[in-house]
């Protein structure tokens, strides 16, 4: 909604939010994967462990860090696949070509855009964690009891999770822009 609602109804903002979804149907599933696999448990829900619902149930916490990790990683997202569709239609209005090419030269700028927005991403976490990285200064206990620490495993899990989703956004991205934008390929009129 957010891309239609900055962008329009574009060429661009349709393969923007088709970019999109790939990245978090695989942020989705390796965030299900490794939260299960981690078994992290109420106490990584931090304050929300000592909620309960209405009937007296405790919240579901696996579920919300999922929703935690999905939500960390769609705004970067957005911009990503924004980015990359609205520089293939770019390169492919100034120079038409065929999509392997068009795909090529898109992917130099991407791995610059890409190797900033995880930099971002990563910044974003460590911030939303300082006080937990704080703790671990603090208590300067052995390395590996730290590198144990469920706390410490979830903003990596999170980092990890959220970045890879981020990175095959962008090459997927591309690659359906510059089938939708190559030359010779039917496309979608510049403003659908």
């Amino acid at each position: 909604a957010t891309i239609l609602l900055t962008e329009g109804l574009t060429r661009v903002s349709l393969v923007a939010i088709s970019g999109t979804i790939g990245g978090l149907v695989v942020t989705a599933v390796l965030a299900a994967f490794f939260s299960a696999a981690a078994d992290f448990s109420v106490l990584a829900g931090g304050q929300l462990s000592y909620f309960t619902l209405p009937s007296g149930e405790l919240l579901d916490i696996s579920g919300i860090l999922l929703a935690a990790i999905i939500l960390g990683a769609v705004g970067v997202l957005d911009d990503v696949t924004v980015t990359q569709a609205a520089t293939v239609d770019e390169l492919a209005e100034r120079h038409p070509q065929p999509p392997m090419a068009l795909w090529r030269r898109a992917m130099r700028i991407g791995r610059s855009h890409i190797a900033a927005t995880t930099n971002t991403l990563f910044m974003a976490y460590v911030g939303a964690s300082l006080p937990a990285l704080i703790f671990i200064v603090v208590v300067a206990e052995p390395a590996l009891l730290t590198l144990n620490r469920e706390l410490l495993a979830l903003e990596i899990v999170r980092t990890l999770v959220g970045s890879i989703g981020i990175v095959l956004a962008m090459p997927l991205t591309t690659a359906i822009a510059a089938w939708a934008f190559g030359a010779g390929n039917p496309t979608v009129p510049n403003d659908a």
